[in-house]
């Protein structure tokens, strides 16, 4: 078995700045990381907080990877059904 890590097949981009913190971003990764470990999919999915993307006013910020999707402007609830349904690929009810 390899000591190097795998390369994930997909990428959550997170901005950790403070406004972002303070609209839901720091409660919002959180949750990605625990539904990620119950589905197994730790090694395969990687959230990475990144410093702030300047995009404070539209925030929380994340950015999905490799399908280019920017989560902007919505709110946590929305950030998290697209989370389940693009990263988890669990069908809205």
């Amino acid at each position: 078995m390899s000591k190097y890590p795998t390369d994930p097949r997909q990428v959550i981009y997170a901005c950790g700045s403070g406004k972002c913190q303070k609209r839901g971003g720091k409660e919002i990764r959180k949750y990605m990381r625990d539904q990620l470990k119950m589905a197994g999919l730790k090694d395969e999915v990687e959230i990475i907080k990144t410093d702030c993307t300047d995009r404070c006013k539209h925030g929380p910020i994340f950015s999905l990877q490799p399908q280019n999707i920017w989560l902007h402007d919505m709110t946590e609830a929305q950030i998290m059904q697209v989370f389940r349904e693009k990263v988890l690929g669990q069908q809205s009810v």
